[in-house]
């Protein structure tokens, strides 16, 4: 069990609007409670008479008085319905491999709420209560890695949940491993629910998990974007590189992509008022950088632009009601195919091929820092004494694994599909494999930057008495609060992981943004 009741995040709530990405990062990153809205409560309410008038008819209804997939053929008699909504949960709860984050777990559940909350999928608001309760408890279902195709929803990752509510399957315990759902849910005084027509299905059917993903990872890479412009600053003082590059006569004017423009103005505003950069103005025989310095924000730049696309697709999804079938508000059930998650899935994997390239540039400068052939008088491999000590000539390599694990990632996964449900389902998304992925991507993008923190970092200090600018200073400053300079070779990998640390605690933009306001 994680504790959500003792979040200090303001409550969310929700209604038949859909939610906010803000919203998703606050209950599953901080905690926050939720609520449901009066007008969720009634429109819920209003959806569920038609579900009810529908399952006592004659007419079939999928999910109502039929099977599920293939299966949708088999009519249910009355008798079996409620037993086919509880079947369904236990069949589809089949999820195998590692269990996921919480985070994801806590998105995915919030996201679903939200589509009950719409009033759509014809559920009683007993049940959006019952899973509301869940997330205000702090209980996690554990969910399985290995499950979801990324259509006909996140089935396998919804189920798992689902099989919560009804007192079955495993939570996380007190302890961060799994536990029987039952006297957990007791503990908290949590009443088990009783499914009723159409409910389980309602459970399950949705984008949620690959769509909580994709919020999170957008995110994640516009923080680490600012890093990115943060570590390439120090790279530039330290390779003695030129900041004319920069301008934004060179980005707007020319070159109009708002992405590098935002980039170019944080390296300008990083390196104003560098010694080191000023000691080489005038007098130096380079005509220009090499692209890994020159270029630095026009690499950036695209990926935050492809974040910002991947913004307009999540905020799109967000606003949206996943469900099959659909409850229409003149009372009509009609089946579609919304839960297809192509919109995500083909973001999610953008997003993976310029994790990759933001990390492949980031150690081509960390490389150049390294090479005294390339570093403009800098010690080779930044030694105390190059010979008896190798210095961050490993950290390196640890840097290149992390990139060449980024490469093979960023094949996309939606490019694949695998048919199932005896040529129901014949073609799907692979959306959930795609956020997974880039969820690997990202934390190895982050220990990237990290490398060319430390590195950058020691190559500036070493370029004294030449003296950084104040926001680069400002930020070798936090990094030597636990993270050692230059000196006789050491342990290394603590260190390393101690500059992730800082990243990942968003310390190292702080540092920056007092001096400079990052865009």
């Amino acid at each position: 069990m994680s504790g959500g009741g003792g979040s200090l995040v303001a409550p969310t709530e929700l209604g038949t609007a859909g939610a906010t990405a803000a919203d998703l990062i606050a209950v599953a990153r901080h905690l926050a409670t939720v609520r449901l809205s009066r007008s969720a409560i009634e429109a819920m309410s209003e959806s569920r008479r038609f579900v009810e008038a529908m399952a006592a008819g004659p007419l079939p209804v999928y999910g109502v008085s039929t099977g599920f997939g293939a299966l949708a053929t088999r009519h249910i008699d009355q008798g079996s319905r409620a037993r086919l909504q509880q079947s369904l949960l236990r069949s589809h709860a089949a999820g195998m491999g590692n269990v996921v984050d919480t985070e994801i777990t806590r998105g995915l559940m919030f996201l679903r709420l939200r589509t009950l909350a719409t009033g759509r999928t014809g559920v009683r608001p007993a049940v959006a209560e019952a899973l509301a309760a869940l997330l205000n408890a702090g209980i996690t279902p554990v969910v399985r890695e290995h499950g979801s195709l990324g259509c006909s929803g996140d089935l396998a990752p919804l189920a798992h949940c689902a099989l919560a509510l009804i007192g079955e399957g495993e939570v996380l315990g007190d302890d961060g491993e799994p536990t029987p759902t039952g006297p957990v849910l007791e503990a908290a005084g949590i009443e088990p629910i009783t499914l009723e027509a159409k409910e389980g299905l309602a459970l399950i059917n949705g984008t949620d998990g690959m769509l909580a993903m994709l919020v999170m990872a957008c995110e994640d890479l516009h923080h680490l974007c600012q890093v990115a412009d943060v570590t390439a600053a120090l790279s530039v003082e330290a390779l003695l590189g030129t900041d004319q590059a920069f301008l934004p006569g060179l980005q707007h004017d020319l070159r109009p992509h708002p992405g590098q423009a935002a980039s170019a103005a944080n390296l300008l505003a990083l390196l104003e008022g560098s010694a080191i950069v000023a000691s080489h103005r005038t007098d130096d025989p380079r005509v220009q950088d090499a692209y890994s310095l020159r270029c630095a924000p026009q690499v950036a730049g695209a990926v935050r632009d492809t974040v910002a696309h991947a913004r307009t697709v999540a905020e799109r999804e967000l606003r949206s009601a996943i469900d099959n079938p659909v409850v229409l508000a003149d009372g009509t059930i009609a089946s579609n195919g919304n839960f297809h998650g192509a919109p995500v899935a083909y973001v999610l994997d953008f997003l993976a091929i310029c994790v990759a390239d933001l990390g492949s540039i980031a150690e081509r400068r960390t490389d150049r820092l390294l090479d005294p052939a390339r570093s403009h008088g800098l010690p080779p491999f930044l030694a105390a004494d190059p010979g008896v000590d190798s210095g961050l000539m490993i950290a390196q390599y640890a840097q290149a694994a992390m990139v060449s694990e980024n490469k093979r990632l960023a094949s996309p996964a939606s490019v694949d599909s695998i048919p199932s449900s005896a040529m129901q389902e014949d073609h799907v998304s692979m959306g959930w494999s795609a956020g997974l992925k880039l969820r690997t991507a990202l934390a190895n993008l982050r220990r990237i930057l990290a490398v060319e923190l430390v590195v950058a970092a020691r190559a500036v200090e070493l370029r004294a008495p030449l003296r950084p600018s104040p926001a680069t200073a400002t930020v070798i400053a936090e990094l030597r609060r636990t993270v050692p300079g230059t000196g006789p070779d050491r342990w290394l990998s603590p260190e390393l992981e101690e500059a992730d640390r800082l990243i990942a605690s968003g310390r190292v933009l702080q540092a920056a943004n007092r001096v400079v306001a990052l865009q």
